[in-house]
C-alpha cells in the first residue's frame, strides 16, 4: 500500500444508528464501513446515477486547494475526494487522505495503484481519527471531508481538529446530505432513501447498514446551525451550499 498508515487507539468519534438507537462507540461504526467497502462506490454511483462525482468536484472547488498546497482529506473512505485534490495541487502538492476504516483505506490504495496520472503518487493514506488527527497544528493549504461529519459523534470537536491543523486564511470544505428546512425537500428525500436507497443497498445484502441514514440525517444539522458550529469551533467565516435541489449540502469555512 502506497503512504504510511498510523493506527491509533479510542476511535470513538463516529455514531451509529440501528433501529432508532445510537450507539456512541466507534468500534461498530468502523465494521459498517468495513462491510460496505467493497460494493461502497459502486453503491454511490448506483443511488446517486453518477451525480455524486459533480457534487464532490463542486466540494473540492469550495475548498480552494491549489497546485502546489499540502491538502487534508478527513473521512476519505475509497478517495473520491483525495484523488480529485490530487489532481489539483498536482505533482509538487501533497495530499493526506485519512479513515478509520483499513478496508475503505486498502481499496483507496489499490485504486491509487491501478491510476495512471503521475500526480496520484502524492497521496498519503492514513489511519486514524477525526476528533483526533496525527498533525501539527497549521500544517495544511485546504481540507475536505465527504459524508463524514454526519456520522461524528463530537461534531465540533472535529471541526476544531481541522481548524487547528489548517493555516490561517484556508478553507475547509464538507459535503454531506443536506438537512433542509424545507418540508418538501424533506418528504422527497426520506422517500429516495425508503423507496431507492435501501432496496438498491438490499441487492448487496447492506439494507441494515443503509437504513440508518434516514435517522442519522435527521440527527445532522441543518445549514444554519453547520455555519454557526464552525465559528464556535474558531473558524472566522463560513457558509452553507445546498445543491441538488436541497437534497445535499456543502458547508465551507474559512480559518
Amino acid at each position: 500500500m502506497a503512504g504510511t498508515q498510523f493506527t491509533l487507539p479510542g476511535l470513538c468519534g463516529r455514531r451509529q444508528f440501528r433501529s432508532g438507537l445510537v450507539i456512541r462507540c466507534a468500534s461498530e461504526r468502523q465494521e459498517l464501513f468495513n462491510r460496505i467497502a467493497p460494493v461502497y462506490d459502486n453503491l454511490n454511483d448506483w443511488l446517486s446515477l453518477g451525480r455524486h462525482r459533480v457534487w464532490k468536484k463542486m466540494s473540492v472547488s469550495w475548498s480552494g486547494a491549489k497546485e502546489g498546497d499540502t491538502v487534508l482529506d478527513v473521512c476519505c473512505g475509497s478517495g473520491d475526494l483525495a484523488f480529485l485534490l490530487s489532481e489539483r495541487v498536482g505533482i509538487k502538492g501533497k495530499v493526506l487522505a485519512i479513515d478509520f476504516s483499513k478496508e475503505q483505506l486498502q481499496i483507496a490504495a489499490a485504486r491509487q495503484k491501478d491510476r495512471a496520472k503521475a500526480c496520484y503518487k502524492n497521496i498519503e493514506w492514513i489511519e486514524g481519527d477525526a476528533v483526533d488527527l496525527p498533525f501539527p497544528q497549521l500544517q495544511f493549504d485546504a481540507a475536505t471531508m465527504g459524508y463524514g461529519l454526519r456520522n461524528v459523534v463530537d461534531r465540533k470537536k472535529a471541526l476544531e481538529e481541522i481548524q487547528r491543523v489548517l493555516k490561517p486564511g484556508c478553507k475547509v470544505s464538507i459535503l454531506d446530505f443536506n438537512k433542509s428546512s424545507n418540508q418538501v425537500v424533506c418528504a422527497v428525500q426520506e422517500g429516495m432513501i425508503e423507496y431507492i436507497v435501501i432496496p438498491v443497498a438490499s441487492r448487496f445484502g447492506l439494507e441494515e447498514e443503509y437504513r440508518y441514514l434516514k435517522n442519522s440525517i435527521k440527527a445532522y444539522h441543518t445549514g444554519i446551525e453547520l455555519e454557526k458550529l464552525a465559528l464556535e469551533a474558531g473558524f472566522s467565516s463560513a457558509r452553507h451550499y445546498e445543491i441538488e435541489a436541497g437534497l445535499m449540502g456543502n458547508l465551507a469555512a474559512t480559518r
